[in-house]
């Protein structure tokens, strides 16, 4: 039995079908471009109408009605005109054209630099991030970067300069070291040479890497704005704290945000510990500090290294003293601790007799010591006690008797620090180039920033207590007398200096002999012979308002 044929329109269909599919497109095509102009005005007339329905909502009930009547008067005046309403409809047209435009789409992702980068850190982040018991793991060679990097931005060189990385729950973010391979990791990765900051979010499994524009190094040394007991020790990033501070930064005058150390009494970190290598700022900040200090206090300093860093303050009103020999400084750290224990009996007799605490009392002292590790040596070759030991009182009851001491020591010699100097000096500063280990071995914590290895003077970290670690650059306060300091520093600090004491010439003079070693004629208070005399055997004849006078050199002693 022959086949019997099929039927034409079956056999030819399939060639129908995609001729006919052909043809619908081309009509559809030819049909949208005709029809183009009409489509973006409808399209435009649509969002024009979408918008004004959602300002109609946002206003207001009581404001609706003035509103109405306004749309109404506008319509009524646009009607009477000659040619309004003809003009109306081709500004609408218009406006609902330019609405409705087909706008170029933003591209989105980085480029082809840019996806290579983060190719590179997602996979160098695989062994780190992934175990080979994990059924769907978030990272593992070949993935998806996209999935684990869910926020990133780069500079004008193509650099990372923000990057949000999520990691699996079973990394061990609780552990120091961990964090420490991945925040190394993606410093070298992403660049050496800035630095960057790494926020932990243990809880949403994040980590977010930004990198930090660098402190200014431009703001000198001048009056702050701050309140009695507060010390600006310098500047840090400006979401790290909650204030800021009119500062002169040039010829402008901009807020900075200082990082604030608060003594005296209700100061939970009296004393204060700055440590850093030769050139890294260790001197500046403690001359700052005796800038500020000299507003409303007494300062006693103490310069071990013997250069003469100190000799503007030589004299100046307030200085009680300062020493660079050994004798000297014994001297003046012994009257030192003398005057903490009168300070602390005079203040105990005036509250339990009622009356309130004397003035002189209440007025500050600092022990400003730079580098008494030098000193301590040279006492030990001497046989004599360690300058260190006599801070014993002031540090344990300097906060009662408004005694404040600050010790700068370098690296090689925080040996040489006594138990009750590490102890009592919970206010900490390391400055200039250091490593994470070193950082963290003074100040108690690592940083969450990478240290650069090259970092201008007075550039560091600091911690006050159990507080966070904050970036640090305290404001430029030279030496004025140095030939390689600039005009404008040296009148900066030549301005905060007080004026040079000038004693009276009816004011008596005691000898060198009457106190020990070998010091200058100090001359005594004429008020200090009207005060009542108690028998208090621990407190030496000098006040806290009498300047002590600098000791001589050291080849002098013998």
């Amino acid at each position: 039995m022959a086949r019997r044929p099929l039927p034409r329109i079956l056999s030819s269909g399939s060639v129908s079908i995609t001729r006919g599919r052909e043809i619908a497109r081309t009509a559809a095509d030819s049909a949208t471009d005709v029809l183009h102009p009409l489509i973006t005005v409808v399209r435009g007339l649509r969002l024009l109408a979408v918008s004004g329905r959602r300002r109609w909502v946002a206003t207001p009930k009581e404001r609706r009605g003035p509103r109405l009547f306004l749309g109404a008067a506008c319509v009524l005046v646009v009607a009477l005109v000659p040619y309004g309403p003809i003009l109306a409809l081709v500004t609408v047209m218009g406006a609902a054209a330019w609405k409705g435009r087909e706008r170029t789409p933003a591209r989105s992702g980085p480029g082809e630099p840019g996806t290579a980068r983060l190719r590179s850190l997602y996979e160098a982040l695989v062994p780190y991030f992934s175990t080979a018991d994990d059924p769907d793991p978030l990272f593992s060679h070949g993935g998806d970067w996209e999935k684990a990097f869910d926020g990133y931005a780069f500079d004008a060189d193509g650099r990372l300069t923000r990057l949000r990385v999520s990691y699996p729950a079973y990394f061990t973010d609780g552990e120091a070291a961990a964090r420490s391979r991945i925040e190394q990791l993606l410093h070298t990765k992403s660049g050496r040479g800035r630095e960057y900051h790494f926020d932990w979010d243990e809880e949403a499994n994040r980590l977010v890497m930004t990198v930090l524009e660098p402190l200014p190094t431009t703001i000198a040394a001048q009056r702050f704005v701050t309140a009695p007991g507060e010390t600006v020790l310098g500047f840090t990033d400006p979401d790290a704290v909650s204030r800021t501070v009119p500062v002169r930064d040039g010829d402008m005058t901009v807020d900075a945000s200082p990082v604030v150390w608060r003594t005296g009494g209700r100061s939970t970190e009296p004393h204060l510990l700055a440590v850093g290598h030769p050139g890294g700022g260790t001197t500046t900040l403690v001359r700052s500090i005796a800038l500020q200090a000299l507003r409303d206090g007494d300062v006693i300093v103490v310069d071990g290294s013997g250069a003469g860093e100190y000799g503007a303050l030589a004299g100046r009103g307030g200085v009680l003293a300062v020493e660079s020999g050994l004798g000297g400084t014994l001297a003046t750290l012994e009257w030192a601790a003398h005057e903490t224990e009168r300070r602390l009996i005079a203040a105990n007799r005036a509250r339990q007799s009622g009356h309130p605490v004397p003035d002189d009392i209440r007025r500050p002292l600092w022990i400003l010591l730079d580098r008494p590790g030098v000193l301590g040596h040279l006492a030990a070759a001497d046989g004599r006690p360690d300058p260190l030991e006599l801070l014993r009182i002031p540090l344990r009851h300097g906060r009662a008797a408004q005694v404040t001491v600050v010790l700068a020591e370098q690296f090689d010699a925080l040996d040489t620090l006594t138990e009750t100097v590490t102890t009592h000096t919970r206010a900490r500063a390391v400055l200039g180039p250091a490593s994470r280990e070193q950082i963290e071995a003074v100040l108690g914590a690592e940083p969450h920033t990478t240290p650069p290895p090259e970092v201008p003077a007075g550039r560091g970290y600091v911690r006050l207590g159990a507080g966070p670690v904050l970036r640090l650059q305290v404001p430029a306060t030279p030496d004025p007398y140095d030939d390689a300091t600039g005009d404008a520093h040296r009148r900066a600090v030549l301005d905060l200096l007080p004026g040079r004491d000038t004693p009276t010439e009816a004011a008596p003079v005691r000898e060198p002999a009457d106190e020990g070693p070998a010091t200058e004629q100090v001359p005594v208070a004429a008020e200090a012979a009207a005060r009542p005399v108690e028998a208090v055997p621990m407190v030496a004849e000098a006040r806290p308002s009498e300047p002590l006078a600098e000791a001589q050199p050291a080849g002098a002693e013998s």
